[in-house]
Formats: structure tokens, sequence, C-alpha cells
């Protein structure tokens, strides 16, 4: 049973920005590290970036620079900014803990950058 859930995907062209949000319950966003993730066609899913519950971040290498991840515990939210989007941005988001718990893998947002 999914513990969160995203929202906010769509299409986008090359260059532009999209945010993510991802919303749960207080103690999954509050005290636990929470962190995106994204599963392009053909390929395995993989870690965006996480964030602990000290605003502590992590960011895969070729998103640093490009998103930004944070938190508001107040409104249960989780939120992916994304900049310069390319088309290998083109993928299915998806919010869960981290590490990730397998029966946690909610539907995602599908967001899709393409011109």
């Amino acid at each position: 049973q999914a513990q969160l859930v995203e929202s906010g995907g769509g299409l986008v062209q090359p260059g532009e920005s999209l945010t993510l949000s991802c919303t749960g319950s207080v103690t999954v966003l509050a005290f636990r590290s929470v962190g995106w993730f994204r599963q392009a066609p053909g390929k395995q899913r993989e870690l965006v970036a996480s964030i602990a519950p000290d605003g502590t971040t992590e960011y895969a290498d070729s998103m640093k620079g490009r998103f930004i991840i944070s938190r508001n515990s107040a409104e249960n939210t989780m939120y992916l900014q994304m900049n310069s989007l390319e088309p290998e941005d083109t993928a299915i988001y998806y919010c869960n803990v981290d590490p990730p718990l397998s029966r946690w893998w909610g539907q995602g947002t599908q967001v899709t950058v393409s011109s």
C-alpha cells in the first residue's frame, strides 16, 4: 500500500522547468529520509535525490545543479524542482523512503521532455 503520492508531471520542452510534489504522512516525511526516483523506458529505476530529516540532501551526479529537493513538514509534502530539463530526463518519477521499500512504490508521475 503506497504511503506517498506523486503529482506534478507533464510535458515540457527542453530547457524548461517543472516541480513535482509528493504528499505523505507526517511520520514518513518528518522522520525518515525520503527521495525521488525515476525510471526511463528500458532502464532501471534510479535515485534522483534524497533528503534526510535534518535537511541534508544528496543528488545523483547528472542532477546536481539542475534539480532541487525540498520538504515542507508542516504540509507533509516533498518537492523536486527540476530546471534545465533535457530529453534524457524523460521518465516516470516516484517518491519513496530512502532506501526504498518495495511495497511503497506508487503510480509515479510522468515527465516528458520533448520539443
